[in-house]
């Protein structure tokens, strides 16, 4: 029989993520540091209720606060603050049970010493945000940050960017992401494990050659054949990678920036080749162990830094190289929310600096005629179009070739370089920048 802890309890958990999210801890750290400091007063089955509130707030996170300053005389602290910004983003999406959340709320602020004297506090302003809502939300909705809850410079960079399409990769951005899975075609044909999938009562669409996403997210381990590696967690814009890659049997392939090696398996997946997977963290190649473990792949797991490869290039040159690149994650923000409030705008510049530097550091130990796919999770031009050209300018045996891909539904395959996040049923992935790069003589 579950067992979950009072609506107080999780309020003030979420609340404390929120708070050292906002002091710059990313929010899966945040959350993780909260819950063990809750511990062992939260029960597990609270875990999942926890996760969702602080993701809802993060998601609302620029409304609440506007909504919160015009309500506040004064700022209040931090960690008040990020309880109130948990309350309001309850009671905005949708307004119900009003009067629960705010009691809980409350509530929540008396289990902590940090927040206790503000119980009043709350209570007053969360009950007037009730009673005045339409006139609060239209008010806080002058400001941008609050309309489409993104920093200001990130909505400014994108009506730059992208001056026909800014503000439905803002609304794309903001959607739930769904669950999106990855059949490995070693051990199923993606159609086949759709109806392996509805015996299971699981239900799914397609979006891509092995690409399944389903109606209703659900523990991953619960799926079929998931322990056996028949599918894998990945999104559908990221399943692009290997393909576009165009490998092939035999070939040596560098996946730098490896971890935590959804690439890679899924190179592995397509053909019979030697793949080289970089990263400079042990920890994080860890996961790429255990991901190919799992699936019943093998890979050379290198620890190293693609600015270094002096430090572990053996001399002999790869038929492919992926670089999935270090960037803002500006085109994955549906999944990470707290990557909007982490990021600065001087970031781009140090961002495109090193993606520039990589693609230079990585480029002798490609063979002529070979081909490297730069890739990168973001939706800001500096990291895309602007690196590719800069590195050709000083690179002229890079030759860039198209990239083209039949999205399900379409008759046609269309030119894939900068793919903007979607949530239409059948083009439903986030968003990321592909180049490729082939080495002439």
């Amino acid at each position: 029989m579950s067992e979950r802890a009072a609506l107080a309890q999780e309020f003030a958990v979420a609340a404390a993520a929120i708070a050292a999210m906002l002091g710059g801890v990313a929010l899966p750290a945040a959350l993780s540091q909260a819950i063990a400091a809750a511990a062992p007063a939260l029960p597990a089955d609270s875990l999942p209720a926890v996760q969702d509130i602080a993701y809802r707030s993060t998601r609302q996170l620029g409304l609440c606060r506007e909504v919160g300053a015009i309500l506040n005389a004064h700022p209040p602290a931090a960690r008040v603050a990020a309880l109130q910004i948990v309350a309001l983003a309850q009671l905005i999406e949708p307004l119900r049970a009003a009067a629960i959340t705010v009691d809980q709320a409350v509530a929540g602020a008396r289990l902590h010493r940090m927040t206790e004297p503000a119980a009043g506090f709350l209570n007053a302003t969360l009950r007037r945000f009730v009673r005045e809502s339409d006139d609060l939300l239209a008010r806080a909705q002058r400001n941008q940050e609050a309309r489409w809850n993104f920093p200001r410079w990130w909505i400014e960079q994108l009506r730059r960017d992208h001056p026909g399409s800014w503000e439905t990769i803002l609304a794309a951005s903001n959607q739930t992401p769904p669950l999106t899975l990855r059949v490995n075609r070693r051990r199923f044909a993606r159609d086949d494990y759709l109806a392996l999938l509805g015996a299971a009562g699981v239900s799914a669409r397609p979006v891509g050659p092995q690409a399944l996403v389903l109606a209703t997210a659900s523990p991953v381990t619960a799926l079929p054949e998931f322990a056996a590696g028949a599918v894998s967690v990945q999104d559908a814009g990221a399943q692009m990678a290997a393909p576009l890659l165009d490998v092939a049997d035999g070939m040596r392939v560098l996946d730098a920036c490896a971890a935590p090696g959804g690439k890679t398996t899924h190179i592995l997946e397509l053909a019979d080749c030697e793949v080289i997977a970089l990263d400079v963290s042990a920890e994080r190649l860890a996961r790429v162990a255990q991901n190919l473990d799992r699936l019943g792949l093998r890979a050379v797991l290198q620890e190293g830094s693609a600015l270094e490869p002096q430090t572990w290039w053996d001399g002999i040159q790869f038929d492919r190289i992926l670089v999935d690149a270090p960037c803002t994650a500006s085109g994955i923000v549906r999944r990470h929310p707290d990557v909007r409030w982490l990021r600065r705008r001087s970031d781009l510049a140090t961002l495109s600096a090193r993606q520039g530097e990589i693609l230079a550091q990585l480029w002798p130990l490609l063979r002529v005629g070979g081909k490297l796919l730069y890739a990168t999770c973001s939706v800001f031009r500096a990291e895309g179009e602007g690196v590719v050209d800069s590195f050709r300018r000083t690179h002229h045996d890079a030759i860039r070739r198209g990239l083209a891909w039949r999205f399900e539904g379409s008759e046609a395959p269309e030119q894939v370089d900068q793919l903007l996040p979607r949530a239409d049923p059948l083009r439903d992935h986030d968003g990321f920048f592909y180049a490729m790069l082939e080495k002439s003589v």
